[in-house]
């Protein structure tokens, strides 16, 4: 009988000590009551309270914690737009008091104050200026919540503006602006390369004019020193330079001739074909010659009397 009286008594024994001990995780606040008023703060290990009278009023986390906060509002220029701020905070470990009695809902005060530092920036800055000023709004944010939080325990420790989001038609029409923009650069940069190659294409075309030229001329100096040959060699046999000239103009004219006969792919041409149509070239090349100095020595004598 004595035996089945001890059951209930350690039983009881064993839950009394289950109460007594508890455990505080690393990073973890327990805040302990006593009779429902503050007794204690425990931090991590293994802790004890007195069962029945004391109790566990709650757990803080002393870990960094982050709040994302939504704000709508509208810029200097009327454009609506969304706003994600992401405030990072932690409580400190020596107010752990003032963070849990003093402020039931961190997170709904946390993001009273984001609200009201937005609205309050963002109104003063046209649309591309809230993109570039992101951190200045993040700063202000911080500034607003270190002084009010500071008092109920909390730390901020950064503050960032992650996402700004405006109106979609908005967006799409900096999308369009962005696009144009690009194709203007990549229009300029063709443009460009246009140029470049016509000026290329340019410089090579003269300098492929100059080296026919110079062949030509050089061909033509040839010509004409063989023809100077020749003349000397009709010469000493007793021809005259004038009869020399006409028999190598219509050497020259029949070898043409056979050269044109040659070519399968020529165009009809109407030529004189007799030997005399030789020496009325020769002629008329020479006449032309000496109408052309005559013309010469007439222009230097009258731009000697102009300059007398």
């Amino acid at each position: 009988m004595g035996n089945y009286l001890l059951l209930p008594i350690v039983f009881l024994g064993l839950i009394v000590l289950f109460k007594f001990f508890f455990i505080v995780k690393q990073q973890t606040a327990v805040v302990i009551e006593r009779f429902g008023k503050f007794q204690s703060i425990r931090n991590s290990g293994l802790q004890m309270k007195i069962p029945l009278v004391d109790r566990i009023a709650g757990r803080l986390s002393l870990k960094i914690q982050q709040l994302d906060v939504i704000v709508e509002t509208k810029t200097l220029d009327d454009v609506f737009v969304k706003l994600k701020v992401s405030v990072q905070y932690v409580v400190i470990k020596d107010k752990v008091y003032d963070a849990f009695y003093k402020l039931e809902y961190p997170h709904d005060q946390i993001t009273s104050y984001v609200f009201d530092v937005v609205r309050a920036e963002v109104p003063k800055m046209k649309l591309d200026d809230v993109f570039v000023k992101k951190d200045d709004i993040a700063i202000a944010v911080k500034s607003e919540l270190q002084d009010a939080m500071l008092e109920y325990g909390y730390d901020i420790i950064k503050t960032l503006v992650t996402d700004i989001d405006p109106d979609a038609q908005v967006k799409a029409a900096m999308n369009r602006i962005n696009a144009s923009e690009r194709e203007k650069i990549a229009a300029q940069f063709e443009g460009d390369a246009a140029r470049i190659l016509i000026v290329e294409k340019a410089k090579a075309e003269a300098e492929s004019k100059r080296l026919q030229g110079q062949g030509i001329a050089d061909q033509r100096r040839e010509i004409a020193r063989g023809l100077e040959e020749s003349v000397e060699v009709l010469n000493k046999v007793g021809i005259n330079s004038q009869e020399a000239s006409a028999l190598i103009v219509v050497t020259q004219h029949y070898d043409t001739l056979q050269a044109i006969g040659e070519e399968t792919n020529t165009n009809l041409i109407l030529l004189p074909n007799s030997p005399q149509a030789g020496s009325d070239m020769l002629n008329n090349m020479v006449a032309s010659f000496t109408a052309s100095n005559q013309i010469g020595e007439a222009m230097k004598k009258q731009n000697k009397k102009k300059e007398e």
